[in-house]
């Protein structure tokens, strides 16, 4: 009895992996089609965007760069800018009240008003209702990150001198001066600047950016209403970044 249940048990297991046998073919061949190029791609695009994070010489050489480019940008007006509000890639809308450390935050159906100093404070509403418990908070902690990830597309040049940065002047093969900022979290960006300071393009070593090194755009500048430069469109690899309705007040 032993036996014949093992050999039926074979023979149902045979009739199974026969019975399935092409499906499993097709969907991995499937799997193969779209993951190989896409692993060929990014081993190419890493290959030819990769650096390794430059050094530079801190002091008082590369705090005059960051000073010329602050100057570029107006920094006295942005200083004097309370309050921006814009558009984000046509899908998220900021008012943010600068001055009062507080924004407002659009998407889909929702609005959240950020508390930037004092989170707790931060509310979220849907259609007008507001919304509390653990869906408030995951709506709040959403806003939070895209507000730190779409304001530096914004306003990064500006954070040059924050609190906790290094900044260090890197000389570039070509001979041109660049500006090594580094944060406290160990994220760094080098700016590369044109002849008059303004930034042209960035290159990121941070948490987000899975090919280190890799260089965006900074040349779409815009003079806005209270007379800083701000961005207007930035391209990373084939991507671009459209920032539209600004105001600032």
């Amino acid at each position: 009895m032993l036996f014949n249940n093992f050999g039926a048990g074979k023979t149902d297991f045979t009739y199974v992996l026969m019975t399935y046998k092409k499906p499993l073919k097709i969907i991995l061949g499937i799997v193969i089609f779209i993951t190989l190029p896409s692993l060929l791609l990014f081993g190419y695009l890493y290959y030819t965007n990769h650096e390794e994070r430059p050094t530079g010489i801190e002091g008082a050489a590369a705090d005059q760069l960051a000073t010329k480019m602050l100057m570029a940008l107006n920094y006295e007006a942005f200083v004097g800018t309370d309050y921006i509000e814009w558009t984000f890639k046509n899908k998220r809308r900021y008012k943010w009240h600068k001055s009062e450390k507080k924004c407002e935050v659009h998407w889909k159906e929702y609005k959240i008003h950020l508390d930037l100093e004092t989170p707790e404070n931060s509310k979220a509403y849907v259609h007008g209702f507001t919304i509390q418990g653990d869906l408030g908070k995951e709506l709040i902690a959403e806003a939070q990150s895209y507000f730190k990830k779409d304001a530096f597309w914004l306003v990064a040049p500006f954070q040059v001198f924050k609190k906790g940065t290094k900044r260090a002047m890197v000389t570039k093969a070509n001979g041109q001066n660049a500006l090594l900022v580094t944060h406290n979290d160990d994220s760094a960006y080098l700016w590369n600047l044109d002849q008059t300071g303004l930034p042209n393009s960035i290159n990121m070593w941070d948490a987000q950016t899975p090919i280190k090194g890799l260089e965006a755009s900074w040349a779409d500048w815009q003079v806005v209403d209270t007379g800083v430069k701000l961005p207007k469109f930035h391209k990373v690899l084939f991507f671009g970044m459209e920032i539209t309705d600004v105001k600032t007040e």
